[in-house]
């Protein structure tokens, strides 16, 4: 933002062509799972602060990044550009930024977020439960939706329900210390992901992350049905202050013992301000 604010309104244009010129990434990365997923991610937020930098220097970019015949819109992903232009001043995008209840890849965070609530409410019961289904739109089938496997990697295993939902169910929380082969290889998870099904609905958007349906069978032959409209996490679905409070305990009990203080107690003077 520092870097934005020092630069007149009219280099704005070249700063989007300069980002845009370097953007790169497709879903490749995300269907293999690969760790290059969020270096990706990375590199576009690298390519940002280049872009601002570049321009400061004195150099041009196109103009026409969004909507020009080789443009964002052109290539990417249709839009109107009008969407945004017209609510400048009165709608304010950072409200709409979602905050990611898990370490695990956000289409998990619907099925996900049901089984926590259920658990806190004391609705569920881990050892009775035989089987899984989930019935969503086929973008979370591409995400998340891949098969168990007991020599999976990392990235792949934060990207794959049919582990998430075993680990869930035993912890009551994702624990990235969990992604392990020692525990890809368990057993009793290995047993349940087995059972764990994601079917693509007939939702006919190819981007959509819900309604998404979610059975639990149990050992008496009931069976519990959720039906989930919003991710836990997202503006329409704000965790909780205890669901709040897991996520920060997590994150502390991540930290470098060494670490600053001041990352949880005041993240902002963290950030803002000298050691």
């Amino acid at each position: 933002m520092a870097r934005l604010e020092s630069m007149p309104a009219e280099r704005f244009p070249d700063i989007l062509g300069l980002a845009y010129s370097q953007a790169a990434g497709t879903m490749q990365a995300h269907v293999e799972a690969s760790v290059a997923l969020p270096l990706q991610i990375a590199n576009a937020s690298r390519a940002a602060i280049t872009a601002v930098d570049l321009a400061k220097a004195g150099m041009d970019g196109p103009h026409d990044a969004l909507e020009g015949p080789f443009g964002y819109f052109a290539l990417f992903e249709p839009g109107d550009l009008a969407r945004y232009t017209d609510i400048i001043g009165s709608s304010w995008q950072i409200e709409n930024v979602s905050v990611k209840p898990f370490p695990s890849g956000r289409a998990s965070h619907g099925i996900l977020g049901a089984l926590d609530v259920m658990l806190r409410e004391g609705a569920l019961d881990p050892s009775q439960v035989v089987a899984v289904d989930v019935a969503a739109p086929p973008l979370i089938h591409r995400l998340v939706g891949r098969p168990y496997s007991t020599d999976m990697s990392p990235s792949y295993a934060r990207l794959c329900l049919p582990f998430l939902v075993p680990l869930m169910l035993r912890d009551r929380i994702i624990d990235p210390r969990c992604f392990t082969p020692a525990e890809f290889a368990n057993p009793d998870l290995a047993k349940l992901g087995e059972k764990v099904i994601v079917r693509i609905d007939d939702n006919p958007d190819h981007n959509a992350l819900a309604p998404q349906s979610l059975t639990i069978r149990l050992h008496d032959g009931s069976e519990i049905v959720r039906t989930i409209t919003d991710n836990l996490g997202s503006p329409a679905s704000p965790m909780s202050e205890a669901q709040t409070r897991s996520k920060r305990d997590l994150a502390r009990s991540l930290a470098n013992p060494g670490h600053d203080p001041r990352i949880f107690d005041d993240p902002l003077a963290y950030v803002t301000e000298p050691r």
